[in-house]
């Protein structure tokens, strides 16, 4: 390892950090002279000078048929790298349980990259934030009471370090150490953002050599001072993160400069687009400011990663939450978009062709020009609206989906060994009572029946705890809490336990002894057509036709808010307080002939109606 390495020592300590870097230079692997390193301020591939241009794709948000096909839209945009996260949550669903194939293959992943001409970033956190639930942690570690992530907490230190040795193990030999594609692997992920603790981030740093992950490391965190003061580490290379245009970029490397003047300048993520939350306004940029910043760096000699090249979907339970000074809770949307310069469903942007078209015309000053263009595709298609008739309530369904629980308390999601989805409390109320029901706290969207009629809702969004009610001797009181992803940012990661937290109150009386159903939903697809005897949330079931598959985006306008699952496939959730206002339905999950969907809604009243598909996505908020 070059001692260019070492940059600015830290606020630690001189002392404390050349005995770091010592210590590091005299634990290298004897291999530690790969075909990919860092000189001075160059990283340096089969000795000669490498700018990486990368672009950001995550697998789970990608079907893997699809793969190939937009990396070799990568290739012809002149990336050379393409970068990813490993998600923890996703490999080990359950503590032990490991899941490595179909959408989750890692490992056919980078291979499928390297044989499209790409080299590979591996960002395997253990935490990865990405808007995805938890930042990428999986939900089992909020079973464990007082459980800390992030930290030193033995529990947790145990746990992430059992992940990597396993993700060595898989992508291992895939390095650039071990003659593989993998070049670089980053420590940690914008620590700087959440904390100080710098024995923690050694300590991580020591975990990912001790699992075998012996290629180049390096740290990335935002562009201020003391995020570079808590994220990175004096012995590693650093990248900076930001968005924005080349003013922003200019004031991100000057800041990265000051701490640390020696060592090569990449963008670790370059915001080139940015995410949505539900309820607010989609978000877009300029694909001038995109190609002008890119442009900027190319010329500045400075490597870059575009985050996001290609967002896709968080299909599924995957899309987390952020909160702000002004909102308690951000819900993340199911479209990843991210106005990437590929769109939702692979096809290309004009943000695609002003970027492809600034570094073409850099490459070809020095000779080299681009691969040609792979098509517009893949192509899209329109759907004719098709029915869909209600088959029963959710309440209906119950004994089909989850055993009951008794339990002297609400408890949360997790303390039943629940992770994701919908979660029931059931109460009967033996004496009429008028007041107020106070459910403490509801994450993070609560549904409250009475004797199967929805009687109001209760949103974390909105900070909404409390709802006036008069119910009668003898009622059934039905709280249906849907969670609708964990936070994945900011210091507020260890709270993020879903269903109730703490309480339910009835006219100041706390209640207690309830029935509780987990409704994880992994079994909606047995459910058959049963009599409608209660109201609120239901499913709907229909089909479509196709003569040949093609993506399309189902449109969810006047549908409420749910999920849908179309052959199987749980596509997401959909809300009518937008931006998203359709769903992407890839193609590939679709079959010549009769297609089955199945439509979790909360439409009040309603017994059928038609679903449709369209060849463009809509974002709109009411």
């Amino acid at each position: 390892m070059s001692k260019s390495f070492n940059g600015p020592l830290t606020r630690a300590g001189g002392a404390l950090a050349a005995l770091l870097l010592s210590l590091t230079l005299a634990t290298a692997p004897a291999h530690a002279a790969a075909n990919f390193k860092v000189e001075g301020s160059q990283f340096m591939l089969d000795g000669k000078p490498f700018q990486i241009r990368s672009g950001e794709m995550h697998y789970p948000r990608v079907p893997q048929e699809l793969w190939r096909d937009r990396f070799r839209k990568a290739r012809a945009m002149g990336l050379n790298t393409i970068t990813t996260y490993a998600f923890w949550s996703q490999h080990e669903p359950e503590p032990g349980r490991w899941d490595f194939k179909g959408q989750n293959g890692l490992r056919a992943y980078i291979k499928t990259a390297a044989e499209e001409g790409l080299k590979v970033i591996l960002r395997p956190g253990p935490y990865v934030c990405a808007e995805v639930d938890f930042g990428g942690f999986p939900a089992w570690l909020l079973r464990t009471p007082g459980l800390r992530v992030r930290s030193m907490d033995s529990r947790y230190m145990a746990a992430s370090a059992r992940f990597l040795r396993r993700l060595a193990q898989e992508v291992g030999d895939l390095q650039s150490s071990r003659g593989g594609p993998i070049l670089m692997l980053q420590v940690e992920n914008e620590y700087g953002s959440y904390g100080q603790d710098h024995d923690y981030m050694q300590a991580m740093f020591k975990q990912m050599r001790d699992a075998g992950f012996d290629a180049q490391l390096f740290t990335s965190d935002g562009g201020a001072e003391r995020l570079f003061e808590g994220g990175t580490l004096p012995h590693l290379p650093a990248v900076v993160n930001f968005g924005g245009g080349k003013a922003d970029a200019h004031a991100s490397f000057a800041a990265l400069q000051a701490w640390r003047p020696t060592g090569p300048r990449m963008a670790g993520e370059y915001w080139a687009g940015w995410f949505d939350h539900w309820g607010e306004k989609h978000h877009v940029q300029k694909p001038e400011d995109a190609a002008d910043t890119v442009e900027w760096m190319l010329k500045e000699n400075i490597s870059f990663n575009l985050y996001m090249f290609h967002g896709g979907t968080s299909f599924g339970w995957l899309p987390g939450a952020n909160y702000s000074a002004k909102e308690p809770y951000q819900p993340d949307t199911t479209s990843y978009d991210y106005d990437a310069a590929l769109d939702e469903a692979g096809r290309i942007t004009p943000k695609y062709r002003l970027i492809r078209e600034r570094i073409a015309a850099h490459l070809a000053a020095r000779g080299e020009s681009l691969p040609a263009l792979v098509g517009e595709g893949p192509s899209t298609q329109a759907i004719a609206p098709f029915p869909l008739k209600r088959t029963g309530s959710l309440l209906d369904a119950l004994p089909h989906l989850s055993k009951p629980v008794a339990s002297r308390f609400p408890r949360s999601m997790e303390f039943y060994g629940q992770s994701y989805g919908l979660i029931l409390y059931r109460k009967k109320i033996e004496q009429a009572v008028k007041g107020a029901l106070v459910i403490d706290e509801p994450r993070d969207h609560a549904t409250v029946l009475v004797n199967g009629q929805v009687i109001g809702t209760l949103e974390r969004r909105l900070g909404q705890r409390e709802l006036a009610v008069d119910l009668p001797a003898g009622a059934t009181l039905d709280i249906l809490v849907e969670n609708l992803g964990r936070i994945g940012f900011g210091a507020r990661l260890d709270a993020e336990h879903k269903g109730i937290t703490r309480s339910v109150k009835l006219a100041g009386q706390e209640l207690l002894d309830w029935t509780v159903f987990t409704l994880p939903l992994s079994k909606v697809q047995a459910l058959e057509q049963k009599p409608d005897s209660a109201g609120g949330p239901g499913f709907f079931k229909g089909s479509f036709t196709l003569d040949k598959p093609a993506d399309t985006f189902l449109d969810t306008r006047g549908w409420g808010r749910g999920q849908v699952w179309v052959n199987g496939h749980l596509l997401g959730r959909y809300w009518q307080i937008g931006p998203q206002q359709s769903l992407y339905l890839p193609g590939v999950w679709l079959r010549p002939g009769a297609n089955e969907v199945m439509v979790l809604s909360d439409r009040p009243g309603v017994t059928e109606s038609t679903m449709q598909g369209l060849a463009d996505p809509v974002f709109e908020t009411p």
